[in-house]
């Protein structure tokens, strides 16, 4: 009987397979912008309602710890964006077996590494800041909010895995909802928390750290109902059949973007704040203005990323070039058009975050020099996540290793001695047209193997 419960259940393929480019490419395109939208809104809502307290230190805190959590997030990735690039291609050769192995991997891969990597931070929490570049006025209030959030690791990597496996089966929806909820309490309890309780910054960690047990819980829900045709059952957890291999070829050069990305900004930071902690603030709340647009951009290209690879592997490559020209378009136009609405009003933006003369001064100066490239970053992840989709665990590599890491730390020190404090900040420019530059060779590589 349970036979034909798991026959009768839906991976959501048809909708991969048969369904209209444009609505096949939104369908798994838009709830995955949204829940991009919530990281966002969930990333700003820490740097929003601390600098509410009118404290740009409290904001220069965040603005430290910030890239650290995100590194949680990013190993994250690598069992979420490995997973979905297996377990879609798995899907369209029609091994589902195969596909619930993966899964289940991915999730308890996810417990055993949270765990330890929670203990490594709590063990290491001095070194590491003095690494980060906390100053003796930042050093406790930084200290308190790593060290809450730490305690939340298996989590954060679940909630950031399965948000993208789920969409390997179709279930763009289901897995938005995850990070929506998610995202909402911990929204929602950043003001109780900070304003009204007045626990500043031990109030924002708070609300993380619920947040995402919140959003994990969701997900570990969704297949314990039995809804899906993937597996978190530790018995479904194979060393055979290359499951691990597979897995890791694809999302260790896949996370090493996001990495890379935690690592470059606490280089950023250290940097900056050898100068000034407002400038530190400023660059923080920049960064901040300039995610609005990476973010919808990142969504994209992962929404459409178990449709590319779905079309891999079941050999539809006309429909494969189809969906990359529609998505690389509407990837352009939201860059585009959200780049432009930035620019319109940093002033208005910059001014929401932090209210000190300095550090406003800094944030609208920064906000101009990274919005000069940020309309790429339609094309640049659409591109990124085929390669991905593509199981070119090659150049997928090179590409990660490259936009945030060997391109942008180099580019970050030899400007920074040429023109200062804004060569630091205008390094990311440099990095993103050379990363552009590069990701299009790199496609192009990967067409001509397919084909």
């Amino acid at each position: 009987m349970n036979k034909n419960v798991n026959e009768n259940k839906t991976d959501g393929s048809e909708v991969f397979r048969l369904a209209p480019v444009p609505r096949a490419v939104l369908q798994n395109a838009i709830p995955a912008m949204l829940a991009m939208l919530m990281v966002l809104v969930y990333n700003l809502a820490d740097t929003f309602f601390i600098g509410q307290t009118h404290d740009a230190l409290q904001v220069s805190a965040v603005s430290l710890a910030t890239p650290v959590f995100l590194f949680f997030m990013a190993v994250g990735t690598i069992f979420g964006i490995g997973g979905t690039s297996v377990i879609s291609r798995a899907l369209g050769e029609g091994r589902r077996d195969y596909a619930k192995k993966v899964c289940a991997f991915c999730m308890w891969a996810c417990v055993v590494i949270g765990i330890l990597m929670s203990i490594g931070f709590l063990v290491f929490m001095e070194p590491l800041l003095k690494l980060i570049g906390a100053s003796a006025d930042t050093w406790e209030m930084t200290k308190s909010y790593l060290t809450i959030v730490s305690f939340c690791g298996p989590f954060v990597l679940i909630a950031n895995c399965f948000n993208n496996v789920i969409r390997a089966e179709g279930q763009s929806t289901k897995a938005m909802m995850g990070q929506l909820i998610g995202n909402a309490f911990n929204v929602i309890l950043d003001p109780v928390f900070i304003l009204f309780l007045h626990w500043n910054i031990v109030g924002a960690a708070v609300a993380t750290v619920i947040g995402n047990v919140i959003g994990a819980g969701y997900y570990i829900g969704y297949f314990l109902k039995g809804n899906s045709a993937l597996s978190i059952n530790i018995r479904d957890v194979t060393p055979k059949e290359k499951v691990m291999t597979s897995v890791l070829a694809i999302g260790v050069p896949a996370s090493l973007g996001s990495i890379f990305m935690s690592v470059s900004q606490i280089v950023v930071n250290a940097r900056l704040a050898s100068y000034d902690d407002m400038a530190l603030a400023g660059y923080g709340v920049a960064a901040k203005v300039t995610m609005i647009t990476g973010m919808i951009c990142i969504g994209l290209g992962q929404g459409v990323q178990p449709l590319l690879g779905y079309c891999v592997g079941a050999k539809l490559t006309d429909r494969f070039h189809k969906v990359m020209r529609f998505s690389a378009i509407l990837g352009l136009l939201l860059s585009t058009i959200m780049t432009g609405l930035c620019y319109l009003f940093t002033n208005q933006i910059v001014g929401v975050f932090v209210t000190n003369p300095d550090a406003f001064s800094y944030g609208i100066r920064f906000v101009r020099i990274l919005l000069t490239t940020s309309f790429l970053f339609g094309i640049y992840y659409v591109l990124l996540n085929a390669i991905q989709a593509m199981g070119a665990g090659t150049e997928a590599l090179i590409m990660n290793l490259s936009r945030q890491g060997l391109i942008f730390i180099p580019a970050l020190f030899i400007l920074e001695a040429i023109i200062g404090i804004h060569g630091i900040v205008w390094a990311q420019p440099v990095a993103d047209v050379l990363s552009m530059l590069l990701v299009i060779v790199l496609y192009r590589q990967c067409m001509k193997k397919m084909l």
